[in-house]
């Protein structure tokens, strides 16, 4: 189902003995367009840290009851590795972190998951050799590909003739937690219109200058099927989208290798 990634902000997360926190923001890795942490705001429980939540423990979310269930004891969350919060979640700490909770590297993988296309495919998993562990920790480079939805929202958005708007928010996919759409805000272009399109047909983000450059023409992105908050997205409307834009949809290929994004820093 797709769901607006707002909508995931201040669910109540429930570990298996009882509730945590809520969730606060999203970390989504910028090759693929999947959301890889939840961070949970803890309240005094935890203050003086924070929370990383990998969906390989989601077992549900109720969207109408606002909570999100996790397979995992408080304890196992407050022994979790900490992390320098003044930096960028670096790859050798997401390393000890996936070896903590015995993840899966997702990066490694041929799947949007590494061996799976889906987080929740991969709950049985045999345990890391703590010899082997330590050595993977120690050959991860420094980079990570993780970005914050809350910082990403707000960048420009260049058409390939021009500037239609800014990032207003995510649709994500809560089976394979995958961004499907970047919603646009067209205030300043097309006043009262609001437009989706997918992270597949973007050509490059410059996180420099805040800047998300997207290949389709201001004309197409005018006349393409309307947007409207209070309708849910379905597949009927995902489908004059596609065929509106003249795209392969991305249900075509979901259980292929997964695509690598080509984008920039600059």
């Amino acid at each position: 189902m797709l769901e607006n990634a707002k909508h995931l902000k201040g669910l109540a997360i429930r570990a298996t003995d009882g509730e945590i926190g809520t969730v606060d923001q999203l970390y989504f890795d910028d090759e693929t367009w999947a959301v890889r942490y939840l961070t949970a705001a803890t309240g005094g429980w935890l203050s003086d840290r924070e929370v990383l939540i990998s969906p390989f423990s989601v077992t549900n979310v109720d969207w109408q009851g606002k909570r999100l269930d996790v397979a995992l004891t408080k304890k196992q969350i407050e022994n979790s590795p900490n992390r320098d919060t003044e930096r960028p979640v670096s790859r050798q700490y997401e390393s000890e972190y996936l070896g903590y909770y015995n993840y899966p590297n997702y990066w490694s993988g041929p799947f949007l998951w590494g061996p799976g296309a889906y987080p929740s495919s991969l709950s049985n998993r045999i345990a890391t050799p703590q010899d082997v562990l330590a050595e993977k920790i120690r050959r991860e480079s420094m980079d990570s590909h993780l970005r914050s939805t809350g910082a990403v929202t707000g960048y420009h958005i260049e058409a390939m003739d021009g500037e239609i708007g800014h990032v207003a928010g995510f649709f994500m996919d809560d089976e394979t937690w995958a961004i499907r759409y970047i919603e646009v805000a067209t205030r300043n272009w097309w006043p009262g219109k609001k437009v989706l399109f997918s992270p597949a047909w973007i050509q490059k983000v410059s996180w420099v200058d805040s800047k998300v450059y997207v290949g389709l023409y201001r004309d197409a992105i005018q006349t393409a099927p309307l947007f409207v908050d209070s309708v849910p997205l379905t597949r009927e409307y995902e489908d004059r989208l596609y065929r509106h834009y003249g795209r392969p949809p991305y249900w075509v290929h979901e259980d292929e290798p997964k695509p690598v994004f080509s984008l920039s820093g600059s």
